[in-house]
């Protein structure tokens, strides 16, 4: 395996950075689900006049251009976490995993947005639901 992994207190001193990280994804997230909804209800609502000049303005294109700024615009923070090394595996809870090496195997340490630091592991294929107390924690 040539990625990055961290040590608990690596993962640990990290926390805080992908808290806010999360944060703000979230944050998006529910702006862009919000926008959407207004928008497919516009759209749904929407009666074109007929005989509508060819060159008439598309009453939906700057609420769509919000919408692909703001998927952008999180494809760029999600990169954000890979870029750190981070498995971002879900963002509404946060879960995050952390490539690591325990006991000489190489597993996932992972965080469960509400925790206030890192606990707990897991293998790669267990999931979340194989996790196990870390000794160090």
């Amino acid at each position: 395996m040539d990625k990055k992994t961290f040590t608990l207190s690596e993962a640990n001193a990290l926390l805080p950075q992908l808290k806010a990280d999360l944060a703000q994804l979230q944050n998006l997230a529910k702006q862009f689900e919000e926008r959407y909804l207004e928008l497919e209800k516009a759209k749904a609502q929407y009666e074109p006049s007929y005989g509508r000049a060819e060159d008439a303005k598309d009453p939906f294109f700057e609420a769509e251009g919000q919408l692909d700024f703001m998927r952008v615009e999180a494809d760029l923070l999600v990169a954000n976490f890979e870029r750190k090394g981070v498995l971002l595996k879900m963002v509404n809870p946060g879960l995050i995993d952390f490539p690591a090496i325990v006991n000489g195997e190489h597993v996932l340490i992972c965080w469960k947005e509400g925790e206030e630091r890192i606990t707990h592991y897991h293998g790669w294929h267990d999931g979340f639901q194989g996790r196990k107390p870390l000794p160090d924690a």
